[in-house]
């Protein structure tokens, strides 16, 4: 009998695959509903702890390290869910389903003379939502228990922390609490007191299921989890909706603002006195998640006052590619005391209208009684509007059909706006970084400002690889000065601005050999104190030879990747070979020809990584290009030919250098590099790896990836792309896992289950996991391990041993 949870395996033909199994194959031929486990050096590899993240503190004086929890257990992932409206939630206690993952906080001061405080999750919690007070006085985070989340808040003076709210949080729409702009309390979304025991489904039903459209377009994706029956809709309103409340810092008195509704999001203004809401409104619609319900967008006032900024329908008739009519993105203007900024559509959203200008940006300002500003009109679509602390607004707008960015520079009564930045979107080696935001304000906060300057932190691409940098723009001459980059033979990238003159950072550095951890860097100096000093946490690894590689296809793209070759690795041998590919879509050869990442990072895998069979000695050719070149909407035409030929380069470059033989390369891909490497295996490679992708292009018939077309638009390309519709032509070995649950939009089960049948109808060669409880990307540690084993067995069985170091008894083990 199958072990409580394990992986469903279907396989077929693996019996006249290859040889019987021999001791150090002893699952190569039989599905089995049991959990594997790969070899214990793979295993230690994936339990070694990582670096934390870091969150500065405003005062720039105190960060906090957050330690995230690797791999939860499968009975976590097994507990209660409901699927509403394109969210999953606990319905125990009114949390995501998938839950932060935070296990401890470390306050660590940045003076070296300063002692850290530590917080750890309780056993049987977990921690989440980590935010600093304005003030920088003390840290807010929630405890999210199986019955309730509660809201907790740490002294950053004396490190000692307390609750501040019982476990009566309401998070199922996400962060529960934020803090009020003068750190005198937090907002929170509470669930009602009184609600009652949640809606029983009907004995029996009362009646068909109906759905109709009123001959209006709606082109809508192919969307996960929506609501399904009225039962849903009881669901979807008893658990959604919340009271609004304040809870003071000093007391805990909470205190309850207006009437309890769907509140879909809210946020303070920074007078912390005007509430921003978004309350949803039935009926609920079953074709389209809840982020496009009916909603009535509202200021509620100190005096009690509701003002209504606007009234969006249901977002179902959005065209593809574009953005719905009507006023959008209401959000606070973060540098005055209470502005709403919002976008309104000047083309009716569609992006394939021929207008002068796409957008306008409007604002409306206390006491919200008169017409509204308009600030700006932008030929592109807005894609981002954010504020300085002097109230300089920076837009960024782009163009989907010639991948065009431009962000406009706006300074009350400065004038017209000035264009900063002009650009390709595909041109890495120009792009010019991202504005810092002000430590302690949340992702909507205002942009650090120092001056008349601010800060710009960009990953730095070149031929070279990556070499990130921090400059700092002058916002009145648009001169730009370079603070800080990358050393050579390092990857060090600023994370934080610790001085006004930005003269201090703080950074986080790490090589081939070190791994991350933070510094002091003092810039005049020349001078660097480490913040951190955390260990190596696979030694395995950095036996590991990495190369970057540059090579042509027969168009002349110019292509690169990353080869990594195993621990033990001798020149002159061929081991068999993973390539790991994701394709991506360019305008311009160009563009597509230019480097990506760095070689000087630090080897730290995580997940079901396809990089931990290095340590079973097979070599990796890691993101090789597969670019998809092709002007406007035309890409795809010639999909299959550009990834054939790009695959084929690959396969030349590792063949020539000779690290690998032609007839041991496998191809494996996951989400649309799974859609890749189904697509591949009708022309080389000896077997394939492709988990969680679609593979039937007609189940999505209103675009995918970046393929705005329709099916009936363009049905030659979507059957041409479409591995199912070749699958007599698909004659290697495939090995396909899924999550049993997966949400993304196009690459549902049903995907890998059609594929499966059909292969298996034609007699190929093929073996389909499910992974219970999983989504898109695989979590629960006996599905992460298992995957990995999995991989190591399909190549071991296809491709032969790894040639490692070691011998050992057996690839994997039963769990």
């Amino acid at each position: 009998m199958p072990g409580p949870g394990a992986a469903v395996v279907l396989a077929v033909g693996l019996a006249c695959a290859a040889p019987a199994p021999t001791a150090a194959q002893p699952a190569a031929a039989a599905a089995s509903d049991e959990w594997l486990t790969p070899p214990r050096e793979i295993v230690e590899i994936l339990d070694a702890p990582r670096t934390p993240d870091l969150l500065v503190s405003p005062n720039r004086d105190v960060v906090a390290l957050i330690e995230r929890r690797s791999m939860p257990g499968i009975a976590e992932l097994a507990r209660p869910m409901h699927r509403l409206a394109g969210y999953r939630i606990d319905p125990r206690n009114s949390a995501p389903w998938r839950s932060p993952g935070i296990a401890a906080i470390t306050l660590q001061p940045l003076d070296p003379e300063g002692e850290p405080a530590r917080v750890v999750a309780p056993r049987g919690t977990t921690l989440g939502w980590v935010r600093f007070a304005p003030d920088g006085r003390h840290l807010s985070y929630a405890v999210l228990r199986d019955t309730g989340v509660e809201q907790w808040v740490l002294d950053v003076g004396t490190g000692v922390p307390r609750p501040l709210t019982s476990a009566s949080l309401n998070a199922v729409w996400g962060e529960p609490c934020a803090w009020l702009a003068d750190s005198s309390g937090v907002l929170c979304r509470f669930r009602m007191s009184a609600r009652g025991a949640p809606p029983e489904p009907p004995r029996t039903p009362d009646g068909p299921l109906v759905r109709e459209s009123g001959g209006r377009p709606a082109p809508v994706r192919t969307y996960q989890d929506l609501l399904r029956d009225p039962h849903d809709d009881a669901l979807f309103a008893y658990h959604f909706t919340s009271q609004i409340g304040t809870v003071a810092l000093a007391t805990g008195r909470r205190t309850d603002i207006g009437r309890p509704g769907l509140h879909a999001r809210v946020a303070a203004a920074p007078d912390g006195r005007h509430l921003l809401v978004e309350r949803i409104e039935p009926p609920f619609p079953r074709s389209v998640p809840a982020s496009r319900f009916a909603r009535s967008v509202e200021v509620w006032t100190p005096d009690g006052a509701v003002i209504e900024i606007a009234r969006r329908p249901v977002a179902d008739t959005v065209p593809i590619g574009g953005v719905p009519t009507g006023p959008r993105e209401h959000r606070w203007n973060a540098a005055r005391p209470a502005a709403v900024v919002w976008l309104e559509a000047q083309d009716g959203g569609d992006p394939q209208r021929d207008v002068a200008q796409r957008d306008r940006v409007l604002a409306l300002e206390a006491p919200f009684d008169g017409p509204p500003d308009e600030l700006l009109r932008t030929e592109h679509r807005v894609t981002g509007v954010a504020w300085t602390e002097d109230g300089t607004a920076l837009v960024d707008t782009a163009d989907r059909a010639t991948r065009w960015r431009r962000t406009w520079l706006l300074r009350a009564g400065a004038g017209d706006p000035r264009l900063v930045f002009d650009r390709s979107a595909e041109d890495a080696y120009a792009d010019p970084g991202t504005p810092l935001r002000r430590p302690g304000r949340g992702p909507a906060g205002p942009i650090l400002q120092d001056g008349d300057h601010i800060y710009l932190a960009g990953r730095g691409a070149s031929p070279e690889g990556d070499h990130p940098f921090l400059d700092r723009l002058d916002v009145l001459t648009l001169e730009r000065e370079r603070l800080f980059a990358s050393p050579a033979g390092r990857y060090e990238r600023a994370m934080a601005v610790l001085a006004s003159d930005g003269g201090a950072l703080l950074t986080r550095r790490e090589s081939r050999s070190e791994p991350p951890n933070y510094f002091v860097r003092d810039l005049a100096a020349g001078t660097e104190r480490a913040v951190t000093q955390y260990g190596d946490p696979a030694p395995l690894l950095r036996q590991v030879r990495r190369q970057r590689l540059r090579y042509a296809r027969a168009d002349g793209v110019t292509l690169s990747a990353t080869l990594y070759l195993p621990p033990g690795y001798r020149d002159g041998e061929r081991r068999p070979l993973l390539l790991w590919a994701y394709p991506r879509e360019y305008t311009s050869a160009a563009a597509a020809g230019q480097v990506r990442g760095s070689a000087e990072r630090f080897l730290d895998v995580r997940g079901a990584s396809h990089l931990l069979l290095l340590a079973e000695g097979y070599a990796i050719l890691d993101g090789p290009a597969m670019p998809v070149v092709g002007g406007g909407e035309t890409a795809n035409d010639t999909y299959v030919e550009q990834l054939v030929a790009s695959a084929a380069a690959a396969i030349d470059a590792v063949v020539d250098l000779g690290v690998a033989d032609r007839d041991r390369i496998a191809v494996g891909g996951h989400s649309y590099g799974a859609f890749m490497t189904a697509n591949l295996l009708a022309h080389l490679f000896q077997a394939g790896i492709a988990r969680s992708g679609a593979y039937n292009r007609t189940l999505t018939p209103f675009g995918f990836q970046n393929e705005r077309r329709t099916f009936w638009e363009a049905p030659e390309v979507y059957g041409a792309m479409s591995p199912f519709f070749h699958v007599p032509a698909i004659d290697e070995p495939l090995l396909l896992t899924h999550g049993a649950i997966d949400d993304n939009s196009g690459t549902f089960p049903l995907q890998s289950e059609r594929l499966f049948a059909a292969l298996a109808g034609h007699g190929a060669t093929v073996r389909y996991v499910t992974l219970p409880h999983e989504s898109h990307g695989y979590v629960a540690r006996e599905s992460v391990l298992h995957v990995v084993a999995e991989m190591l067995r399909w190549c071991e069985l296809h491709l032969g041993p790894g040639g490692a170091t070691e011998a050992r008894e057996s690839p994997v083990d039963r769990g």
